[in-house]
């Protein structure tokens, strides 16, 4: 199992920006950022596989968010731009080690949780 530590979330206008941060404690062939907003289910807001030429973004955050990672680092970041309050939900570094659990966005290990706060 991979530990997964996140940090970074906290309060922001609309339109404002923040920058989520993930490192992992072993190999990973994905990496990815999910969130959970109170009433809803979670969904995958964005992911990166270890080659770092292949991304998946949810379409509400396309052209708004972006993700990057270090390899050799075994990090990644989220870069949320122009945030809306409809982001605001409680953000999970997820990760694995299988290409079919990645590209189901079945994921295996899990961070704690950052909340990420958009007020109008």
């Amino acid at each position: 199992q991979v530990q997964l530590v996140e940090s970074g979330g906290g309060s922001v206008q609309a339109g404002g920006s923040l920058r989520l941060s993930c490192s992992a404690s072993g190999y990973t062939y994905c990496m990815g950022w999910f969130r959970q907003a109170p009433g809803k289910e979670r969904e995958g807001v964005a992911v990166i596989y270890r080659g770092g030429d292949s991304t998946y973004f949810i379409d509400s955050v396309k052209g708004r968010f972006t993700i990057s990672q270090d390899i050799a680092k075994r990090a990644v970041w989220l870069e949320m731009n122009s945030l809306e309050p409809e982001d605001t939900a409680v953000y999970y570094c997820a990760a694995d080690r299988g290409y079919y659990r990645c590209a189901s966005l079945n994921f295996a290990d899990w961070g704690q949780g950052t909340q990420v706060t958009v007020s109008s």
